[in-house]
């Protein structure tokens, strides 16, 4: 501290000097007793309180638009992956129809073949019955039926079998007293299937019990 000539601090030299400090302990020490404080202090909490009141508003309103942004971002998200069920499914469903229709296609390619080749298939047993498929034209012809046959082309028919008219075609009809249904007596074209159509019905003789 500095004073002037008569020995007397100058003015306002003191106060830049000596350091100020605020005792903000709320216990007093020399009473032990629950300081007031002082409306100088009462202010500044006050405005203390303000402020922080303001930062909670502040981060609660933050907090409230993440939220926002979080629900409407997995909104979009669930929808999304909506959109990608929904995408896979139909492509599922594609893949399951070309894989049907590709099928269906084959069997009827399979079928008409075979109902073209049917006339001939009648000559190779006609020349079989008459003992007349020897040689090379026996094996030509057992290549052929070998083959409609891994195609799942099925010759039928066989003489003493129930008659069935939904495979069988009756030429020829009479009576017997030696069956107790309808019956195959004799094949006189064989019936040519797959394995969910008939190609042709087989042509038979057909005998009924007396009545």
């Amino acid at each position: 501290m500095t004073a002037d000539n008569e020995g007397r601090p100058e003015p306002g030299r003191g106060d830049e000097e000596s350091p100020r400090f605020t005792d903000k302990r709320r216990i007093d020490p020399e009473t032990g007793e629950v300081r007031q404080p002082s409306p100088e202090e009462a202010v500044l909490a006050e405005a203390e309180q303000v402020a922080s009141n303001a930062e909670e508003a502040v981060v609660l309103e933050g907090l409230v638009e993440a939220q926002k942004l979080a629900a409407e971002r997995l909104e979009e998200l669930q929808r999304a992956n909506a959109s990608y069920y929904n995408l896979e499914q139909q492509y599922s469903a594609y893949v399951k129809r070309s894989k049907a229709e590709a099928v269906a296609a084959q069997d009827r390619g399979v079928a008409s073949l075979a109902e073209a080749l049917i006339p001939v298939l009648d000559d190779i047993e006609l020349a079989r019955q008459h003992g007349d498929l020897t040689g090379p034209f026996a094996s030509i012809a057992e290549k052929l039926q070998a083959t409609l046959a891994r195609f799942g082309v099925e010759q039928y028919g066989e003489a003493g079998e129930p008659f069935d008219p939904a495979v069988h075609e009756a030429l020829m009809h009479a009576h017997s007293a030696e069956v107790s249904e309808p019956t195959v007596q004799q094949v006189l074209q064989h019936g040519y299937r797959t394995a969910d159509r008939v190609l042709r019905a087989a042509r038979v003789a057909v005998v009924d019990p007396e009545a």
